[in-house]
C-alpha cells in the first residue's frame, strides 16, 4: 500500500492517469448503466408514466447526491493533499470526522424527505399516476440514503489512498447486483416501479458493508479506528465540499424549473423525454466523472508535495482526454438519438420523435463540458473552493435558470432544450478565464521554488 502511494509522486503521469481513471470510468459507467437500466425496466414493465415519475423525483436524488459530494469529495481531496505532506494521522482523523458527517447528514436528510414527501413530490410537477408512482418510488429510496453516504463517501478515499482497483470492486459490487435485481423485482415478482426502489436499496447496502469492512480491516492503510468530531477538520471538509453540494443543489433547482417548464409546454411525455435525456448524459458524463475521480488524488497528492510540473501535466492530460470523449458522445448522439429513445419505449412513436430532437439540440456543445468539468475538478482537488464554486453556480443558477425560463417564451419547448447548449458555451467560456488565471499562478510558482525560497514562502501553495 505504501508502495501505490509513493507511485502518486514516482509513476509517469500517463500511468497514473490509466491506473486511477479507467477503474473509476468503469465504475461510472457501470452506474450510469443501471440508471439506464432502471428505466428501460420501469418503461418497459410499467410504463411511459412510471419514467416520468421518476424524472419527477431526480432533483431530490441530484439533493442527496450533492451532500454525499460535500462530504466524500470534500474528505478526498484533504486526504489526498495531507498524504502527499506525509501526515498519515492527519488523513485518518479526516476520514473519521467524514464518516460522522455521512451519519447524521444522511440520517437527516432521509427523516425530512419521509416527513415532507407527498407535498415535495406535489411541488416538483407529479400530478394524478405519476404522482402515485414517484411517491412510492420514494418512499423506498430514502431508505438507502445513509447507506448511499458511507459508500459514496468512504470509496473517494480508497482512490486516493493508492487503491483505484478496490474503489471499482465497490461500484461493480453495487452496480452489477442492481442490474441483475432490477429485472428480477420488476418483471419476475411484478413489484413494479417498488421493484427497481427495492433492487436500488439492496445494491446499496452490499457497496456499504464492503467499504466498511475494507476500513476496518488489516486491508487498508488508512483506517476507520473510531467516529470522531473535530470542528475545525469538519469545517475544512465542508469548505471544499460545499462546491459540489452548490452544483447539485442548483442542478436540482434546475431540474425543477424544467419539469414545470417541460409541463406547462409539452406534458408528462416531455418529462419523461427529458428524463431519457438525462439517464443519456449520464452515460456521456460518467466517463468525465470517472476521469475526475482519478486525476484529483494525483493532482491533489502533487500538490500537496510541491511537484508544479506533475500537477499541470495531469491537468493537461485530463483536459484532452475528456474532450476526445465528449466529441465521441457527441457523434453518437447526434447519430443515433431516435434509436437510443426508442430502447426505452419502442411502441410511443411520439415518444421517440420527442426525444430524439430533443438530445439533438441539448448535445450542440457537448464537446465543450469535458474542459469545464475537469477545470472545475482541478480547483476542487487542490483545495480551491471560490473558484470551484464559481465555476459550478454560475453556470446552474446564472445561466441555465435565466435561459429555460426565457427560452421557451420564443420557441416553445425548443427554448427549453436550447437553453442547455447556450448555457454549456458560456460555462466553458468562464472555465476558461480561470484557468488560465491559475495556469499562470502554477508557472510562477514552479519558477519560484527552483529559485530555492525559503520553506515558509514556498508552502504558500499548500491550502
Amino acid at each position: 500500500m505504501i508502495a501505490n502511494i509513493e507511485a502518486l509522486e514516482k509513476h509517469k503521469i500517463g500511468k497514473l492517469i490509466a491506473d486511477y481513471s479507467v477503474p473509476a470510468i468503469i465504475g461510472m459507467l457501470v452506474m450510469a448503466s443501471y440508471n439506464i437500466v432502471d428505466r428501460i425496466f420501469v418503461g418497459r414493465g410499467v410504463g411511459t408514466t412510471a419514467i416520468s415519475a421518476i424524472a419527477i423525483t431526480f432533483p431530490i436524488n441530484i439533493v442527496i447526491m450533492g451532500f454525499a459530494q460535500l462530504v466524500g469529495m470534500g474528505s478526498t481531496a484533504l486526504v489526498s493533499i495531507k498524504l502527499g505532506e506525509k501526515k498519515k494521522e492527519e488523513a485518518e482523523r479526516i476520514i473519521e470526522n467524514g464518516f460522522l458527517m455521512a451519519l447524521c447528514i444522511s440520517v437527516s436528510l432521509a427523516v425530512l424527505i419521509f416527513l415532507t414527501m407527498d407535498p415535495l413530490v406535489t411541488l416538483l410537477g407529479g400530478t394524478g399516476e405519476a404522482h402515485r408512482y414517484a411517491t412510492q418510488f420514494l418512499s423506498i429510496v430514502i431508505l438507502g440514503i445513509p447507506l448511499q453516504f458511507i459508500a459514496f463517501s468512504l470509496n473517494g478515499i480508497i482512490r486516493a489512498q493508492g487503491s483505484p482497483r478496490i474503489a471499482l470492486v465497490t461500484i461493480l459490487i453495487s452496480g452489477i447486483l442492481n442490474i441483475i435485481l432490477n429485472p428480477v423485482c420488476i418483471m419476475v415478482l411484478h413489484l413494479g416501479i417498488r421493484g427497481s426502489a427495492i433492487a436500488t436499496v439492496i445494491s446499496q447496502c452490499v457497496g456499504a458493508v464492503w467499504v466498511i469492512i475494507y476500513f476496518t480491516g488489516r486491508w487498508s492503510y488508512l483506517k476507520l479506528r473510531r467516529i470522531s468530531f473535530d470542528r475545525q477538520v469538519i469545517s475544512r471538509i465542508t469548505m471544499i465540499g460545499v462546491s459540489p453540494l452548490i452544483m447539485q443543489v442548483a442542478g436540482s433547482l434546475i431540474m425543477f424549473v424544467f419539469n414545470k417548464t417541460l409541463y406547462s409546454y409539452g406534458g408528462n411525455l416531455a418529462i419523461a423525454a427529458m428524463g431519457i435525456g438525462m439517464s443519456l448524459m449520464m452515460v456521456v458524463m460518467m466517463p468525465i466523472y470517472g476521469l475526475n475521480q482519478g486525476i484529483q488524488p494525483i493532482i491533489g497528492f502533487n500538490y500537496g508535495a510541491k511537484h508544479i510540473d506533475r500537477v499541470m501535466e495531469t491537468l493537461r492530460k485530463g483536459i484532452v482526454l475528456a474532450t476526445t470523449v465528449c466529441v465521441a458522445g457527441f457523434l453518437a448522439v447526434m447519430l443515433f438519438s431516435t434509436d437510443i429513445v426508442a430502447l426505452f419505449n419502442a411502441e410511443d412513436k411520439q415518444f421517440i420523435a420527442l426525444g430524439g430532437r430533443a438530445l439533438k439540440i441539448a448535445v450542440l456543445m457537448l464537446p465543450l463540458n469535458g474542459f469545464q468539468v475537469v477545470s472545475w475538478a482541478y480547483f476542487q482537488a487542490v483545495g480551491k473552493p471560490k473558484q470551484a464554486m464559481i465555476l459550478t453556480t454560475t453556470k446552474q443558477m446564472l445561466f441555465v435558470i435565466p435561459l429555460v425560463v426565457l427560452l421557451p417564451r420564443f420557441f416553445a419547448l425548443d427554448g427549453v432544450w436550447i437553453a442547455m447548449p447556450i448555457a454549456d458555451f458560456l460555462a466553458a467560456c468562464l472555465a476558461a478565464v480561470l484557468l488560465i488565471v491559475e495556469v499562470r499562478r502554477l508557472r510562477e510558482l514552479k519558477i519560484s521554488l527552483r529559485a530555492g525560497l525559503n520553506e515558509g514562502e514556498a508552502s504558500t501553495i499548500s491550502p
